[in-house]
């Protein structure tokens, strides 16, 4: 049985509430598509999505492994170094929710614990190897690999399905979507959920709770489960709302296309201990989907903040991972402290979000995204139709005007 110090059980608690975070920040990769093409009602998606996190959380443990025992040096870390890494995890995870960017937990999360670890042992706490064969590389690839197997699968789906366009083609579409949803949020959980139970499980064995070496706990597999399941039922609204709406307009067999190719993406870096981002994977998805349309659009303004969110992702919480653990090491006032900034950090972007409320009545409402320079420019070139002018072009020309003293020399008004 595990022994837990003031310390380690505060760890815990951190990681689950980041869990939690992860939950309704990465909704969206699972449920934003279904939601925006109608297929779910919004409360029954994201309820569907919870479900199904739970139980993807029991079936690997593959990616929890790489956390705990590849990325960084387990035995040089401190239970206040994953305290500190969990910190800007959680911040970046909450400011980028506040302004509805997709960003990535996973990289928030590992940013965190390379900047923590790197604070407090150097860089040789962290394994270069594993952060660019099983982060950074991944990272990289699986936008794209995701972007053209959805592009792909949208114009094969137009293909075979030629001009069908009626209500049984819908509802055969929405039904595939919807099941192609519920492998998405499965496959979150099997790999997101994971990352939880590898930090936990790191944080015990820097406490000296269990050993080296040694694989995720059954509690810890359940509570993260529960964790990042509670999250997802509360549902990230302001990134579904970017996901679904503000990247591009989805029909509902872009949205199939879309989903299926995300869910075999992650499956497959889940089963391979692929450290994979659910954001990276699903974004590059919709791109794909939106593309492979004939005269689908994607808003690029979007796609650019999201990739610059994406790209500031580690650096970011790198940064403030290693600031909190520079003053956990002043002791456990320092340790305090840095709770105290959690909580009230958290708080204050909490109340900043209760100025503009998206929930699950108004998530699909939101103004659109204005159209680019290059979507503007060529809606400005585009001639009008052909076919025959059917207007009248009959006007009448106003005779001018003459003094009152020659009334006689008033023409009477021309029609032409």
């Amino acid at each position: 049985m595990e022994s837990f110090s003031l310390i380690l059980a505060i760890v815990v608690v951190t990681a689950l509430a980041f869990d939690f975070t992860n939950g309704f920040h990465d909704t969206a990769n699972a449920m934003a598509t279904t939601i925006s093409t109608g297929a779910l009602k919004p409360k029954i998606a994201v309820a569907m999505s919870a479900g199904l996190n739970l139980v993807g959380a029991f079936l690997s443990v593959e990616v929890a492994n790489t956390i705990s025992k590849g990325l960084v040096d387990e035995t040089g870390i401190r239970p206040e170094v994953i305290f500190a890494a969990l910190v800007g995890a959680i911040l970046w995870n909450l400011l980028t929710w506040l302004v509805g960017l997709p960003s990535s937990s996973s990289h928030a999360l590992m940013g965190g614990l390379i900047g923590a670890a790197v604070a407090s042992a150097g860089f040789g706490a962290v394994h270069g190897d594993v952060l660019v064969t099983k982060v950074i590389l991944p990272a990289i690839a699986a936008p794209v690999v995701a972007g053209l197997a959805s592009l792909l699968a949208t114009r094969f789906s137009y293909g075979i399905g030629g001009k069908a366009e009626g209500e049984a083609t819908r509802k055969g579409y929405r039904a595939g979507q919807i099941a192609s949803a519920g492998l998405v949020s499965l496959a979150h959980g099997t790999n997101d959920a994971q990352k939880t139970m590898g930090v936990i499980t790191l944080a015990l064995i820097a406490g000296g709770a269990i050993a080296p070496g040694s694989n995720p706990p059954t509690w810890v597999i359940l509570s993260a489960g529960l964790a990042i399941a509670l999250g997802t039922y509360i549902g990230g609204w302001r990134i579904i709302r970017t996901m679904g709406k503000g990247l591009t307009e989805l029909e509902p067999r872009q949205g199939f296309a879309a989903q299926t190719s995300a869910a075999t993406a992650i499956l497959a870096s889940s089963h391979l201990g692929f450290s994979l981002s659910t954001t990276h994977v699903v974004s590059g998805s919709v791109m794909g989907a939106g593309v492979g349309r004939k005269g689908g659009v994607v808003r690029w303004s979007t796609a650019t903040r999201m990739a610059v969110a994406w790209v500031l992702t580690l650096p970011a919480a790198a940064l403030v991972g290693a600031g909190a653990e520079s003053v956990t090491e002043l002791g456990d006032w320092g340790t305090a402290v840095v709770a105290v900034f959690l909580v009230a950090a958290s708080a204050t972007i909490w109340k900043i979000s209760r100025r503009e409320v998206v929930d699950h009545t108004n998530v699909v409402d939101g103004p659109a995204e204005p159209a680019g320079v290059v979507t503007t420019a060529i809606a400005a070139v585009t001639p009008p139709p052909a076919g025959p002018i059917t207007e009248d072009l009959t006007a009448t020309i106003a005779s001018p005007a003459v003094p009152e003293s020659a009334p006689e020399a008033v023409p009477p008004a021309a029609t032409v």
